[in-house]
């Protein structure tokens, strides 16, 4: 178990709390935290203005920043809406990682245009670290790869081998399913006389399995998907 500073700035002022720095990342991820949950999470009973100083924080300053005295209730809000001071090992792990994610994305969606061969993780691995990329493990591996696949592009000929996918999402699905069909390219939309949406998309092959999860889960199996062929 490692203790860390969660903190958050509240009209001028700093508020800390010490936490578990991994059942405060996992509360964090989740949508909604009650007070209750923040028991396992202090790791020590207390709000300060500086933690390493000990300086702890007035009463008078918890109710005009957080409209309570609660500690826990006031972890809740330090935790969601704050900073998590992150150790420098806890970060290169993250980081190290993400690397992977991003090479697997590359290695499972990529092509050498050439010869239509795919790349191996350790060309792909070589390419970033000569190209000097930096990876950021804080955005996702997807967004984060095509970022990087422009910038080894420098070092290798390389592109993303897609299908051309046409979705046909009933009437009742169609609110739901919209954010993820912006996740890709599209390359044509067409709203239907019965409310339905036909929508095309170029798809990353390495990424069907995943997409047709995603996408039967929102419209309970309903859509209709068709390849094109070219």
């Amino acid at each position: 178990m490692v203790n860390v500073v969660a903190r958050i700035k509240i009209k001028g002022k700093n508020f800390e709390i010490m936490v578990d720095c991994d059942k405060a990342i996992e509360l964090k991820k989740k949508k909604d935290i009650n007070a209750a949950s923040m028991r396992d999470v202090l790791a020590i009973d207390g709000v300060f203005s500086d933690y390493k100083k000990g300086l702890k924080v007035s009463d008078s300053d918890f109710k005009n920043a957080f409209g309570t005295e609660d500690i826990n209730e006031i972890a809740v809000k330090i935790i969601k809406e704050g900073e998590i001071v992150l150790p420098q090992e806890y970060r290169d792990k993250q980081r190290e990682a993400k690397f992977k994610q991003v090479v697997d994305f590359l290695v499972k969606n990529c092509i050498d245009p050439r010869t239509k061969a795919p790349y191996t993780a350790e060309r792909i691995t070589n390419a970033i670290k000569e190209a000097g990329a930096k990876i950021d493990e804080k955005r996702k591996a997807d967004e984060q790869a095509l970022l990087i696949m422009k910038q080894i592009e420098k070092i290798i000929p390389i592109r993303i081998e897609t299908i051309k996918l046409k979705i046909i999402i009933p009437a009742a699905h169609t609110g739901r399913i919209y954010g993820l069909l912006q996740n890709f390219n599209k390359l044509k939309e067409e709203w239907l006389s019965d409310g339905s949406l036909s929508y095309v998309i170029n798809l990353p092959v390495g990424m069907q399995l995943e997409f047709y999860d995603k996408l039967n889960a929102v419209t309970h199996g309903s859509a209709v998907t068709e390849e094109i062929k070219e």
